[in-house]
């Protein structure tokens, strides 16, 4: 195995490929397409097309292919979820304080919350034509793709890679990881742990993924101070703010990082009812606790040790 990681998109991207000739151009092709999905979703950049979109909430734009496929997927995970993954909380996240990236975010000494008006469910009003490139927000809304958006790269970068090099390929963006291409002996080795970007010795327990996407989601990093408390950045659309769960951390495993992802969301705002959630769809899962008690589901392995 060959790896590479880079600063993007506000967190670290790696590339890994079985075959070490073509890491080089693995590179290259992860930075373009991560820097086109920034051009086009970034919340934090105000000459991306996401917020030109955001800006025109209440009229009908036109918008590029890209962003019609991503706030499909927004909308999909919407619909499968039943509004916990919402793409429309970026009206939230500024009330909350996560209104730049989360470098400048954890830099900041505090910040007063505004209490958001919550509306479950406003996602069924977004109007998008695939077809004609058209989308209308509902009046007032703001898309935030960002959880989907990186997670649906991921599937599309590591497919695209490994078909260009005839390699197979990992790519994480945050944590968020796709295989694609025939795997090494033995599976990609996944360190799992409530921070994607931990150090060895803090790695729980060790997987092995030979295909698909793996994803977790966790309350533990993206944190910063406000006058009700720490906040982070998993809201509930029901309340607007962030979600109260009893896990810190959850992991999944699906066919493709996109689902893995979502499905870690929402088990996360799901809290006691996702082991039961994640089950039902056979979904192998770890959950932790915030007392760190650990609960698997759905054929995940029981932990082994990092080494």
């Amino acid at each position: 195995m060959h790896s590479a990681s880079f600063p993007a998109i506000g967190t670290t991207a790696t590339v890994a490929v079985t075959d070490g000739a073509g890491l080089a151009v693995g590179i290259d092709r992860l930075r373009l397409r991560l820097a086109e999905l920034d051009r086009t979703c970034s919340r934090f950049r105000d000459d991306s097309e996401l917020s030109a979109v955001n800006a025109a909430a209440g009229q009908t734009v036109t918008i590029s292919p890209l962003l019609a496929e991503l706030v499909s997927v927004g909308l999909a995970a919407a619909e499968a979820t039943n509004g916990l993954v919402d793409p429309l909380l970026g009206t939230g996240m500024r009330a909350i304080g996560y209104d730049r990236t989360y470098a400048l975010v954890r830099t900041r000494a505090g910040w007063k919350i505004e209490q958001p008006a919550a509306m479950p469910g406003r996602w069924r009003a977004v109007e998008l034509d695939r077809e004609r490139l058209r989308l209308r927000l509902p009046r007032g809304a703001e898309l935030d793709l960002g959880a989907t958006a990186k997670a649906w790269a991921a599937d599309a970068a590591a497919r695209a890679i490994a078909a260009e090099l005839r390699s197979g390929t990992l790519v994480s963006l945050g944590g968020d990881i796709a295989v694609a291409g025939a795997p090494p002996p033995g599976g990609w080795p996944i360190g799992i742990a409530d921070d994607h970007a931990a150090r060895p010795e803090a790695v729980d327990t060790v997987v092995t993924l030979a295909s698909g996407g793996l994803a977790t989601s966790s309350t533990t990093v993206r944190r910063w101070p406000t006058d009700s408390g720490e906040a982070h950045h998993l809201l509930s659309p029901r309340t607007g703010l962030p979600a109260r769960s009893r896990w810190r951390t959850v992991s999944v495993v699906a066919r493709t990082c996109l689902e893995a992802n979502v499905a870690a969301t929402a088990a996360v705002l799901l809290s006691d009812a996702a082991s039961a959630w994640l089950e039902r769809r056979g979904l192998p899962a770890r959950l932790v606790a915030r007392d760190s008690d650990v609960l698997v589901a759905s054929g995940w392995p029981l932990d082994t040790a990092a080494a």
